[in-house]
């Protein structure tokens, strides 16, 4: 009777603990790709981080993510490199992938979905709910859109207390011969706003080179750049190099601001922090 017990119990264990062990053993072998800094910083705050195997070299943040393989930068991605890691799944930004690499990925029966990439705090909203849906991870979703709306709860707070409009440019730049400012329909614009700045660039899409006439016509009290490309110049003390620069209010007053490309134009679930600290800075 006693071994009868026995081995019901054992059984009942079994079928009770089963679906657990084979739903953690379907999650272990789940290998996914991410093609986005903004994708990946949120799949890993949903709590999925652990099952991705490789990513783009945006995904810069968090620091973990920079130990992975890296699948390259846009045009450089190639179908045969992503196969090679053997993926199951692939998250994406929309256009991040060629035409002929995802016709390749498709042909190779790998499971791939595009999202957009935000540049408007809705759209980040948006992404964040929409991904946490795709990982049926809704409560995990739900708080980072709360932790976001706190955030930009705070940047209102500041924002009423201190309401100036600086004016502001964002400049790229990838060396003395390769530096482009950010006009409007760009991350640079959205984030300008968001964080109380009058976008001093107006009158033209995207970026476009930098002339001499047009830095001195814009007249900005702050110039924002990315480390990165603070960095191409030689430092803070490079930037001279750039024609026009010097002559700017923002240079004669050592109004130079530099952040993580990621940090600032990402628009991921931490572009609340982001436009405060810019907010701040930008009103010293």
């Amino acid at each position: 009777m006693i071994r009868v017990l026995g081995f019901i119990f054992i059984v009942l264990v079994w079928g009770c603990n089963t679906p657990q062990k084979q739903e953690s053993a379907t999650m272990e072998v789940r290998k996914i790709i991410t093609a986005g800094g903004t994708i990946t910083e949120i799949v890993y705050e949903l709590g999925f981080g652990d099952q991705i195997i490789a990513t783009d070299i945006t995904s810069t943040y968090p620091i973990s993510m920079q130990s992975l393989p890296s699948i390259g930068y846009r045009n450089q991605i190639k179908a045969e490199g992503i196969l090679a890691l053997g993926p199951d799944l692939i998250l994406a930004e929309e256009g991040y992938l060629s035409e002929d690499v995802v016709n390749q990925l498709k042909s190779a029966q790998i499971e791939i979905h595009f999202f957009k990439k935000p540049i408007r705090v809705e759209e980040t909203k948006k992404l964040i709910t929409d991904l946490a849906a795709f990982f049926e991870a809704q409560v995990e979703g739900n708080r980072i859109v709360a932790e976001l709306q706190a955030d930009l709860d705070s940047l209102q707070s500041y924002l009423l207390l201190n309401n100036s409009s600086p004016k502001a440019a964002f400049i790229m730049a990838r060396g003395p011969q390769t530096v482009f400012m950010a006009g409007e329909s760009t991350f640079a614009q959205s984030i300008f706003e968001l964080a109380g700045l009058q976008p001093a660039a107006s009158g033209f899409k995207d970026f476009v080179p930098v002339t001499p006439e047009a830095l001195v016509t814009l007249n900005p009290d702050f110039l924002v750049f990315f480390d990165s490309g603070i960095e191409s110049l030689g430092g803070k003390e490079g930037l001279a190099q750039v024609k026009g620069l010097s002559e700017t209010p923002a240079f004669k007053n050592g109004h130079i601001l530099s952040f993580d490309g990621h940090y600032l134009s990402g628009f991921g679930p931490r572009v609340g922090k982001a436009a405060l600290e810019l907010a701040k800075a930008a009103r010293p």
